[in-house]
This record gives C-alpha cells, sequence and structure tokens, in this order.
C-alpha cells in the first residue's frame, strides 16, 4: 500500500501546526495506523543543530527515524528561512526536499504527515515558495486555523490561495490559540459555513484529554478523501 502523504499548513506562524500534527500522530497510531511527523524546513535550532517542533514530531512517529530525515533543512536564527539561508550561506535546495520526500514515501508506513514553516506562503528565495513545492508534488493540505482576532481572514485568504495553487484542501483543524476570543464558537461556525472542506475538529485552548482529541481528528481524516 503506498504511503499517504498529507502537508499540514496554517494560517500563521504559531497557529498550532507542531501540536495538530502530534495530535493526529497519537491518533493514528490509536487506530494502528503507522504515521510519521516530518518538518522539511525549520529555522530556530539548539546547541545540536535541532529544532524543537521537528523533535516533538520525531518523538510523536510511529518509527523511529534519524533527526536529520525528520528535518533535512535547519537553519539556527529562528527568523523566515529564506532568510536564515541568505545570513548562513545556505540556500534552500528543492532538490534535498525532493529526495527526502521519496525518502519519506519508501518508508513501512500508512501516513508521512508533513508540516510546513510559518504560513502557506513561506518564501523559499525570490521567486518559489513552499506552496509552489507542495503544488508541484501535488500534495494533499490539512490547515490548522489559529483561533483569534482576524483569523477568518487569514483562514479564508489562505483557503483561496490553496485553492489557486492548485492543491486540494481535505480538511482544517480550528486550534483555539486565543482563552479570550470574542465569539469564538460564532467564528468557527462561520468558517464552517465558509470552507467547502470539513472541519476535522476544534483544539480546545490547553486541551486535557489530548488522546481522544487526536483520535477524534485522526478518524474524521479517515473521512477525508486522502
Amino acid at each position: 500500500m503506498a504511503v499517504k502523504s498529507l502537508f499540514i499548513t496554517a494560517t500563521d506562524t504559531d497557529a498550532g501546526k507542531t501540536f495538530v500534527s502530534c495530535l493526529l500522530l497519537q491518533g493514528l497510531a490509536a487506530l494502528s495506523e503507522k504515521a510519521v511527523g516530518v518538518k522539511p524546513i525549520a529555522a530556530g535550532a539548539d546547541q545540536q543543530n535541532q529544532n524543537s517542533d521537528a523533535l516533538l514530531l520525531q518523538r510523536h512517529s510511529g518509527i523511529a527515524l534519524p533527526y536529520q530525515l525528520i528535518n533535512p533543512i535547519c537553519y539556527q536564527a529562528a527568523v523566515a528561512p529564506h532568510l536564515a539561508a541568505i545570513n548562513e550561506q545556505l540556500p534552500i535546495s528543492e532538490a534535498k526536499l525532493d529526495q527526502a520526500l521519496l525518502h519519506w514515501q519508501q518508508l513501512p508506513l500508512q501516513w508521512v504527515l508533513i508540516e510546513g514553516a510559518g504560513g502557506w506562503l513561506l518564501p523559499l528565495n525570490r521567486q518559489r515558495y513552499l506552496a509552489d513545492w507542495v503544488a508541484q508534488q501535488q500534495l494533499p493540505v490539512v490547515l490548522v486555523v489559529g483561533m483569534k482576532l482576524g483569523c477568518l481572514n487569514h483562514a479564508m485568504l489562505t483557503v483561496r490561495e490553496i485553492a489557486r495553487s492548485g492543491c486540494q484542501l481535505v480538511g482544517w483543524v480550528a486550534n483555539c490559540v486565543d482563552p479570550d476570543m470574542a465569539l469564538a464558537e460564532q467564528n468557527i461556525a462561520d468558517l464552517q459555513q465558509r470552507i467547502t472542506a470539513p472541519c476535522l475538529g476544534v483544539v480546545p485552548y490547553n486541551p486535557e484529554e489530548q488522546t481522544q482529541l487526536g483520535l477524534n481528528l485522526a478518524r474524521n481524516l479517515l473521512r477525508t478523501s486522502v
């Protein structure tokens, strides 16, 4: 059976891509679906040149993989990766991304969750965006919406751009990053009316029942057209 590849994007930095990806990994594992989470590009590394988000994905993956396979491109500074690439004189190589994807898709898995960096239009260089690579590889997309003031605009801009890129949005997740957001439930309901792709779930702020939450997200993912 071919590995199902899924790209996880978000409305913005800190919208919760890694947290939602880890929930999905936990849920898929509970459903006996072997999956790994990977982060092709990361910026912001520790003294071992490892990124904290990538380490979380490594920890929650269904099989043990070396860090370099989880995160093939990593920059020290926690800034926009294409700017870090200029400062560190290490251009972002799409050939390296292609090679990594091929390797992931040959692993003994059912799923590979590919977490993006920042939002959908993350620049790779002056001409290309990570979205261009995702579209070129024809990866289905899950969108994490960071629920906060302004998220309706951010969400719909991202949904339209995903469609314009020719990619398939298979689902989205409402991640409640602001515990004091006014009219949070109404905002979620509004997005459910506007986004044709299914809402895979609502992640409350600082959830206690992470195992059940991940299970529900994974079950809803399995019902999509991925």
